[in-house]
């Protein structure tokens, strides 16, 4: 509801700064959720429990609503909604029977990421106290090794997984979304907010000060006051460096993994398809620790080799993140008519040129989108890092977490502000490919 609300405000009003704070809206992305929670923690004990943990993982995880439907806003031709009005419908029954329904794949899509990732979320509920059967699986490889009830523990998330991937499959139904027909669309006559002005920017201030100045305040705070605060350089640029590269190169390899699959979902629809996809899903919806211990397992019997090398920690960061590649390019194609792949085919385009001036640059911002996605999810990874990591291979995240694990709060700021620099870029890139749109 957050997402969508922020979304039509920033596309769809005359909010003043709407494109800054189209920018503030998406920048919790660059902070990651265990950083949320070591920002509010560290300042008061009150978020613990079930109404802290509710606040905080909403504040840290709306942007993957808010920026496809902020996308798919931008995507609509008005003339649907001026027709609406024109045949006497107000302008919340045009949202709710218009403008709702052409929101659905971008809506679902990033509920379900939500979903899928509160799923295996870790760190943030583990720094709240907050227990669920993440931190307990965890707890029980941590503590007594046990291995059996961890399983037994990770079985109830696939159930979940699988219910929530079933709940979108069915709400999404098999209805197209490109536009058909000649013409270019214009841009939409923004809504004139008029007495709500006021009330609208604060709760939008308030919104930015919550997701993103509480957790930065807190990290100023902790720089300049901790009595444990050092800024080792060397360790800094090593483990910056290391973050980075993981990151460059999982989202790479997982947007090319993930491209062909998406085109098959929209361009081939069929029970074959739809089960590739879903199935690309489920190791998403597993805590970080359980995929790590599966590979550990695996490489060890099998091929030993391969234990604990650069190329099996990215194989777990394909597995865990493909749906944040899967989903912003499916937007992107199912946004695309396909008339225009018959039309370049008429004409004698092979199929890789075909494929290099058509298809690609029609995707091109749901491909910047998921990757950014993806290299913000590895930047920030914790828990499969720990374990799949080659020795000695330290990130921005592992050492946040073992500061911040000893309460040394300002020892673990320097990182923590680390990983937001770098995630800043990314996080901009993204809302710049998400808003960029090509409605003709």
């Amino acid at each position: 509801m957050i997402g969508t609300a922020a979304a039509w405000v920033v596309e769809r009003t005359d909010l003043p700064g709407r494109r800054f704070f189209h920018v503030l809206l998406a920048a919790p992305l660059a902070v990651p959720a265990f950083v949320n929670s070591y920002g509010w923690v560290s300042l008061t004990p009150k978020v613990t429990g079930f109404d802290g943990a509710l606040l905080i993982v909403t504040l840290s995880y709306y942007p993957l609503v808010f920026l496809p439907v902020a996308a798919a806003l931008r995507g609509l031709n008005p003339a649907l909604e001026e027709t609406s009005n024109s045949l006497g419908r107000g302008s919340f029954s045009t949202f709710v029977r218009v403008v709702l329904p052409q929101l659905r794949p971008a809506l679902l899509g990033g509920s379900l990421l939500v979903g899928l990732h509160l799923l295996a979320e870790f760190g943030a509920l583990q720094m709240l106290r907050f227990p669920t059967f993440t931190t307990a699986i965890y707890d029980q490889y941590q503590s007594t090794f046990n291995g059996p009830a961890a399983s037994a523990l990770a079985t109830v998330l696939v159930l979940g997984c699988l219910l929530l991937l079933l709940a979108e499959l069915r709400l999404r139904g098999a209805r197209r979304y490109a536009p058909v027909g000649s013409g270019s669309m214009r841009p939409p006559t923004p809504l004139r907010l008029g007495r709500a002005t006021v009330p609208v920017l604060l709760a939008v201030l308030a919104l930015v000060g919550l997701a993103v100045g509480v957790p930065i305040g807190s990290l100023i705070h902790w720089l300049v006051v901790g009595s444990s605060t050092a800024f080792p350089l060397h360790s800094l640029i090593s483990t910056t460096a290391t973050s980075i590269g993981l990151g460059v190169a999982a989202a790479a390899v997982t947007s090319a993994l993930a491209l062909p699959v998406a085109w098959l979902c929209e361009r081939h629809r069929g029970r074959l398809s739809t089960l590739l996809e879903r199935s690309t899903y489920f190791g998403s919806g597993l805590p970080g620790i359980v995929v790590a211990l599966a590979f550990v397992t695996v490489t060890i019997r099998y091929a030993r080799p391969l234990y604990q090398t650069t190329a099996m920690l990215i194989a777990a960061y394909v597995i865990l993140f493909v749906p944040r590649a899967m989903i912003s390019q499916r937007a992107a194609i199912a946004q695309a008519p396909a008339i225009l792949d018959d039309v370049a085919h008429s004409l004698g385009a092979s199929r890789l040129s075909k494929l290099r001036r058509v298809t690609l640059p029609l995707v091109a911002p749901g491909m910047g989108a998921g990757a950014a996605l993806v290299f913000l999810a590895v930047v920030t990874e914790l828990t499969a890092t720990l374990l799949l990591a080659p020795i000695g291979t330290q990130t921005l995240a592992t050492q946040f977490w073992s500061k911040s694990s000893s309460i040394a709060y300002g020892a673990a700021a320097p990182y923590a502000a680390m990983m937001i620099l770098i995630s800043a870029p990314a996080t901009l890139l993204l809302t710049r490919a998400m808003t960029r749109t090509s409605p003709s």
